[in-house]
């Protein structure tokens, strides 16, 4: 069936408690932008949460990030803001300020990512004055580096925290030069560390009725990505090196060549590496002293790799993959990303949604009674501006004063839809129309 027939379907599958999510009454005023932010509030969107999300009357710079463009907007801002409403006002004015103000009277969360020290030159800051004026809040800062410390304030991006945490120093082939890897890994943890520090204390105030701040660093979160480089290094005091697709403490965990495209095993015990000998229609081979147990392999990688890729050479790909991973043999092909957008079990996943013209990634996240729904295309600029204020109790000549000014901006409204992520699956979806 087409995708957008599997859309009317789940439309038609809404609860009829009118239950949109696990954090539906939850309110978050979304101050962030770029990546970290914005990827952990559109995870707090999809379950549920209403998220207002705040942009200078530029907008956020993603949005022109293209091309591709989605309308007027690059696809690199639709792919982290969808279920979200948009308003664009002036935080470096105070009239912009008293909006913002407003909007935190009855939220829960706060997510920022501004360099340190904004809040508090702006009268705003956690400690002196959010938490006494909104006990419950909860304050989520992300940062390139936290807010003290050697690099304290300074401003990270991606791409910079990855050669400065070693990531790029263990990405590459051994001869070649350190690489960043090729998506940002970075930004996108540190949102689902967000996500996680946002959640633990929503939990926690259900016990003490109080709300804390978070602090969320990228520096830190590319430190954390370091396993198991920094527990090898602790335990062996060498410096890891890059070792390509190979796995430093595992083999055969690596990309290997067969009579057509690559494909990567990912043998993790000796048990599946005699299956995958016995299925090359070489048992002996998990017999040999040199490959006999991990330790054994990761000292003979070089040997064991010839005669794996000598085996292979016999076999396609593709079908190759598919009988050694039903044998219990962790493989798969290596796959570009247009081919994973319609592979039928992305599809059978519900891992792709449409909304008119948009197409998203969908919630990872499958809840059974609660599953995350998709309500809104991502907005464009300063969308929702005039129904957030209507809303707070704004009138309509403080708000025609305040666009005049140029304190707000605002634009037509983008229709709505939803389509749930029902708990059950379905037959297998059929690939997407293109």
């Amino acid at each position: 069936m087409s995708a957008a027939i599997q859309q009317e379907q789940h439309q038609g599958q809404a609860r009829s408690d009118g239950c949109h999510g696990a954090l539906q009454g939850v309110k978050v005023v979304d101050l962030s932008r770029v990546l970290g932010g914005p990827y952990c509030t559109q995870a707090l969107a999809d379950h549920g949460a209403q998220v207002i999300k705040l942009e200078p009357p530029d907008g956020d710079e993603t949005r022109g990030w293209g091309p591709p463009f989605y309308g007027d907007t690059a696809w690199y801002f639709a792919g982290v803001n969808r279920n979200k409403q948009g308003i664009a006002v002036d935080l470096s004015c105070d009239e912009g300020r008293e909006i913002l103000w407003k909007l935190l009277e009855d939220a829960d969360v706060l997510v920022e990512n501004f360099k340190p020290g904004t809040l508090k030159r702006w009268g705003m800051d956690y400690d002196d004055v959010l938490r006494e004026r909104f006990p419950k809040l909860i304050h989520c800062a992300v940062s390139g580096f936290g807010p003290d410390g050697p690099l304290g304030g300074l401003p990270g991006y991606d791409a910079a925290i990855q050669a400065m945490t070693g990531l790029m120093s263990v990405n590459g082939e051994h001869d070649g030069p350190a690489t960043r890897v090729g998506l940002p890994v970075v930004d996108m943890v540190t949102g689902l560390n967000a996500l996680a520090g946002i959640l633990l204390a929503l939990a926690e105030r259900t016990k003490s009725g109080r709300g804390q701040s978070i602090d969320i660093s990228l520096y830190d979160c590319g430190v954390s990505l370091l396993h198991p480089h920094l527990p090898n290094y602790f335990g062996s005091g060498r410096t890891p090196q890059r070792t390509g697709n190979a796995h430093p403490n595992i083999t055969p965990y690596d990309s290997y060549r067969t009579a057509t495209s690559p494909i990567f095993l990912a043998v993790g015990n000796d048990r599946q590496f005699a299956k995958l000998c016995g299925h090359l229609g070489a048992p002996a081979l998990a017999e040999d002293p040199r490959f006999a147990d991990n330790r054994s392999r990761c000292g003979h990688r070089e040997p064991l790799k010839a005669e794996l890729e000598r085996l292979l050479a016999q076999h396609d790909c593709e079908p190759l993959a598919q009988q050694l991973i039903r044998l219990g043999v962790p493989c798969g092909p290596v796959q570009t990303v247009d081919v994973v957008a319609r592979h039928p079990h992305t599809l059978h996943r519900r891992m792709v949604i449409e909304m008119g013209e948009y197409r998203g990634t969908a919630s990872p996240i499958k809840l059974s009674r609660t599953p995350a729904t998709y309500r809104s295309a991502p907005p464009t600029l300063g969308a929702d501006t005039r129904e957030v204020l209507d809303a707070l109790g704004i009138d309509a000549s403080t708000q025609q004063r305040l666009f005049e000014a140029g304190v707000l901006k605002s634009a037509a409204s983008q229709p709505e839809a939803m389509v749930e992520a029902a708990p059950e699956t379905t037959a297998e979806a059929e690939a997407l129309k293109t």
